[in-house]
Parts: C-alpha cells; structure tokens; sequence
C-alpha cells in the first residue's frame, strides 16, 4: 500500500462516495448539512465544489433530528453529476455549477436518493403524503413526469453485471435487502429477499465481480455481514468493537460505538477482499471469509472516519483531523463483473405482487422460510434473532 495523495480538507469527512466511472468523490461535512465535491487525479486531490446552503451547523442534534438534516446524494452512473437531497429540495451540481431540479415535493422528513442505472430515472423515497413513508417518487429528468413505486430506505446497489438492484425496506424489527430487475422506471422487487435482525443498516454493496454483498449496520451493533451472491449464503459475520450489552447502554460502550464511523467498509480491487477503517487509524486488510491478511496504520493518531473505493480499485480515507488520502492497494487488476450471476438469481424467482414477509422466499443467509412458514413458528431459542423470537411470541398468543 502506498499513499497516492493527501490533501487537508479543513473539515471532518463522516462519508465518502465515489462516482462509479469517473475519479470523482462527494464527502458528507460531520459538522453541518454540507456536502463536499473533490477530483482525485494526477497523484492530487482537488476540491471542485460544495452542495448546501444552511448555515447552522448540526451543533447537539442527535438521532432523528441529526437524521432529518442530513443530506442524500447520488452520482449519476455515467456523467459528472451529483443530486444532492433533503426533505425541502433535491439539488443538481456538475462542474459547471448547481441548480434545483423541479418537481420534487418537500417533505418533513430524511428523503434517501437514488439513479436509475441507466441514468434516466431519479429514485426518492419517502414520497409525500399522509402515507408517503410507504410509498417512493420516481422521476424522469427528461419529460419531468413522476409515478409512484414501493418504499426503500438507505440507498440502492447496482449489481457491476447489470440487470439487477438491491435495497432496504426496513422496520425497527427487521431488515428486507430486496432484489429487483433495473430495466423498468419503477422498481419492481422480487420475490427472493434476504432478511436482517433490526434496522439501522446502510447501503448494501456488491464485490467488483458481483459475487458477494456486504451489508454493514446496524442500530444497535457495528455489524458487517457477507453473503455470496447469488446463493445468498452467509459467509461472514462480526461485530465491530464491542457487541451490544443492551439497554440501558453503559457510557464506555456508546463512547466505542460513536468512535467507530459507519461509512468505513469497502471492496477494494480484489473481490475477495474487504477493507475496513478503524478508530485507532489502522486499515484493515479482511478476506470474505474472515481471514485478516495484513494491517495498514495509514492515519497514525487519527481515527478513520470513512472509507471508500474509487471506479479504478484505489482507497479514499477519511480522518479525524481533516485529512484525506488516495490510497494504492497492489495492482488494480480490472475484474470482469459476473452477468451469469444475475441470470442465475432471476431465473429462480420471479417478482413479488405484494412485499410481505409472509409472503416472500425468505433467507437469513443460514435458513430459509418460503410463503407460510413464518405464519406456524411457535418455538424460538435465544440464539434466533429478535424478529424471528417476536413472530413465534404473536404465533402462541393467536
């Protein structure tokens, strides 16, 4: 590993995302509702611009209050553009400048971004409305027309072999990571879903050859798990830190949780390799099965506080104290993204007419519950997770 660039930004970065093609990265301001446009190119890191305009910065606000005024934002899959969203506007920025995209309703909530992989459609959700949080907007940016599709929460992953997204529906018991077909407006999810204890995860993200997905959350532990795709089987699962002690939570374990950053896993240029930033400025080097291959201390006294992959297999961390590197990780061999995979996971489902758990195919990534099943468990253990022990806990009261 060898540090490519570094540059002082003057700000504490809490996210980075990088544009899927292009040497392009949009960066989450820690202290105010800002996010922050740089170019990594030719061994430099340049600023280009800032999206947002409120001047009070987040001060105490914590929990839903610091959710509610924090921005979204999505590259477009092709272009040098970025739309940044909030519950008031959703805003346009290229180099050229930033504009307001028109049509979007104002809501009193966190709205969540997305593109259509082929850049013509703008996902938002929640929509407006007294029933807006079960419902999203979908936008076309050329006609200026809306419809209406299923809620998702988080963010949206685009398969690298094309024809597939995954996303989040969650709830406070349960997570659904939905799969569904990118050729149509709306999106359509499938029957074949995958379900996570709690809620609280981020953004899901596949391998540069499409045959894994991390998940990283949740609300209550600093989870990473790993599942193959498209067999959906678990092949990793741990807790950053320290686990859960449970309520009321102790200070010294809320004091380890807030120093790890949410945003601090990535794939890198190999596909079976994930790279995770620590709260000590060491990254780590992690096999998808678990196996830690070496240790980077590239932040010495400074916490990472996020960590991302570019288009071309380099590393972008970010520090405590405002610093953020390019990083070389080996060779950055291109990986051919695995379209058979895609094929292989729709041929064995077919799309959902109702997202219901009872009525999806479900897997945890160890078991399995097809339409039904969950409608006759009754016994748990302490082992299960927590939406499984409350389904069989309303299955003895019935």
């Amino acid at each position: 590993m060898r540090i490519s660039a570094r540059t002082r930004t003057g700000v504490t970065v809490e996210r980075l995302l990088c544009h899927p093609r292009l040497p392009l990265v949009a960066g989450w301001d820690a202290d105010r509702p800002v996010i922050r446009i740089w170019e990594h190119a030719d061994g430099q890191v340049r600023e280009l611009g800032t999206v947002g305009t409120d001047p009070a910065g987040y001060g105490d606000a914590i929990g839903y209050d610091r959710f509610a005024r924090t921005p979204s934002a999505a590259w477009h899959p092709h272009e040098p553009l970025l739309v940044v969203a909030d519950g008031n506007n959703a805003a346009r920025w290229t180099p050229s400048g930033t504009s307001t995209i028109d049509g979007v309703p104002p809501i009193r909530y966190h709205r969540n971004v997305a593109f259509s992989p082929d850049g013509r459609t703008l996902w938002l959700s929640p929509a407006e409305g007294e029933d807006g949080w079960e419902s999203s907007i979908t936008l076309d940016l050329t006609s200026g027309t809306t419809a209406t599709g299923p809620r998702w929460d988080t963010g949206i992953a685009a398969h690298p072999g094309g024809g597939l997204v995954a996303t989040l529906q969650s709830d406070q018991g349960a997570t659904l990571v939905l799969f569904s077909r990118d050729t149509a407006p709306v999106l359509r999810p499938l029957r074949r879903a995958l379900i996570l204890d709690c809620d609280g995860y981020e953004t899901p993200t596949f391998s540069p050859d499409g045959r894994h997905l991390a998940v990283r959350g949740n609300a209550y532990d600093h989870s990473l798990e790993v599942f193959e795709f498209p067999s959906l089987r678990r092949v990793l699962g741990l807790t950053l830190g320290q686990p859960s002690p449970g309520y009321p939570y102790p200070q010294e374990w809320l004091d380890e949780v807030a120093a790890w950053s949410r945003h601090n896993v990535a794939f890198g240029p190999s596909p079976d390799v994930l790279w995770i930033g620590t709260p000590n400025g060491v990254v780590i080097e992690l096999g998808v099965d678990g196996t830690r291959i070496s240790e980077h201390e590239v932040l010495p006294g400074s916490a990472v506080t996020a960590l991302a992959a570019t288009a071309t297999g380099e590393l972008l961390v970010a520090g405590r104290d405002g610093v953020l590197l390019l990083l070389t990780v080996g060779k950055s061999e291109p990986v051919e993204a695995s379209r058979a995979a895609v094929t292989e996971f729709l041929a064995g489902t077919s799309e959902a007419t109702v997202i219901d758990m009872d009525l999806l195919d479900l897997t945890d990534g160890t078991r399995t519950w097809q339409p039904g099943d969950l409608e006759t468990v009754t016994e748990d253990s302490e082992n299960d997770p927590s939406w499984l022990r409350i389904q069989a806990a309303m299955n003895r009261l019935t």
